[in-house]
C-alpha cells in the first residue's frame, strides 16, 4: 500500500517537472505578447485622477479573467479534438500580430492625426468620468481578448502532443500568469507618478525629491519604451510563428541569425497586411 503511495508521488512530482519545463517554454514564446499587453494596459490605465487608476485597472482584471474563463475551454477542446485548427489560428493570429506590429511603426514613421482626443478627467462632471471611465474599461477588455486568444493558442501551440492534462495545467498557468503578472506591474507603473509626487512633498529631503522628480518625469517614458519593445516583440513573434509553421520558410534566409530572419518575415508579412488593409479602406471610402 505504501509503495503504491510513493509511485503516485513520484508520478505527480514527474508531471510537475514536465508542467514546469513546459511553462518555461511556452513563458518564452508568449514574452513577446505579454510585453506588448503591458505596454497597451498601462496606457489605458494611465490618464485618470489619482484614486480611480487603481479601480479602473481592477476592472480590467476582472475583464482580462473573464476573457481567459471564455477561451480556455475551446482551446482545448480544439486541441483535443481538432488539432489542425490550433496551427490555422496561430498562423491567422500571427498575421495579425504582425498587421499589429507593422502598423506602429507606420505610425510612427509618418506622422498623422489621431481621431482620439486626450480628455482632462478634472474638467468632466462625475458623471462623464464615470462614462469615460467604462469606454476605456471597455475598449481595454476587447483588446484584452484578442491578445488573449494569442497567448493562449501561442502557449498551447507548444505542448501540442502532449496529454490533454498536461495541456491544461501548463496553459491555464500562463493564462492566469498573463493576468495576475500584467496588470500587476501596470498598477505599479501606473502609480509610479503618485509614489514622485509623495516623495517630492519631503521638502527637508533632496534626495527624496530629486527620486520623485525623476519618477514623475520617468512615467510617459517608460510607457513609450514599453511601447516600442512590445512593438519588436510582436515583430519577433509573428515571424518565430510563420517560420516554424508555414514549411516553405523553413529554407528562406537560413544563412540569417534566426532573431533577424523571424524579425524581418515578420515585418515583411505585416507590411504586406498593413498594405491590403489600407487598400480595402481606400475602396471602401470610394
Amino acid at each position: 500500500m505504501a509503495s503504491g503511495f510513493f509511485a503516485l508521488f513520484d508520478d505527480i512530482a514527474a508531471l510537475m517537472d514536465d508542467v514546469a519545463l513546459m511553462s518555461k517554454v511556452a513563458t518564452k514564446k508568449t514574452a513577446g505578447i505579454l510585453g506588448d499587453d503591458l505596454a497597451v494596459n498601462a496606457e489605458k490605465a494611465s490618464g485618470f485622477v489619482s484614486s480611480r487608476e487603481i479601480p479602473v485597472l481592477w476592472a480590467i482584471t476582472k475583464g482580462s479573467l473573464l476573457n481567459k474563463l471564455l477561451i480556455l475551454p475551446f482551446a482545448f477542446l480544439l486541441s483535443a479534438f481538432v488539432p489542425v485548427a490550433i496551427t490555422i489560428i496561430l498562423v491567422l493570429g500571427a498575421l495579425y500580430l504582425a498587421y499589429e506590429g507593422a502598423e506602429k511603426i507606420y505610425e510612427y514613421v509618418v506622422p498623422h492625426q489621431h481621431s482620439e482626443k486626450t480628455v482632462l478627467t478634472e474638467t468632466l462632471t462625475p458623471e462623464q468620468v464615470l462614462l469615460l471611465e467604462k469606454d476605456k474599461i471597455k475598449s481595454a477588455i476587447v483588446t484584452d481578448f484578442i491578445l488573449s486568444i494569442e497567448i493562449v493558442i501561442i502557449a498551447i501551440g507548444t505542448v501540442l502532443g502532449q496529454p490533454i492534462l498536461n495541456q491544461i495545467l501548463v496553459v491555464t498557468f500562463i493564462a492566469i500568469l498573463a493576468t495576475v503578472g500584467v496588470y500587476g506591474v501596470v498598477a505599479l507603473i501606473v502609480r509610479m507618478d503618485d509614489f514622485g509626487i509623495a516623495l517630492r512633498k519631503k521638502r527637508s529631503n533632496s534626495v527624496a525629491q530629486f527620486i520623485g522628480n525623476v519618477l514623475i518625469q520617468a512615467l510617459p517614458k517608460v510607457i513609450k519604451t514599453l511601447a516600442f519593445v512590445g512593438t519588436i516583440a510582436l515583430l519577433l513573434v509573428s515571424g518565430g510563428i510563420f517560420v516554424h509553421n508555414i514549411e516553405p520558410l523553413h529554407g528562406v534566409l537560413v544563412q540569417w541569425p534566426a532573431i533577424l530572419k523571424e524579425f524581418t518575415i515578420g515585418l515583411v508579412a505585416g507590411i504586406i497586411a498593413l498594405f491590403v488593409v489600407v487598400l480595402f479602406q481606400q475602396l471602401f471610402k470610394k
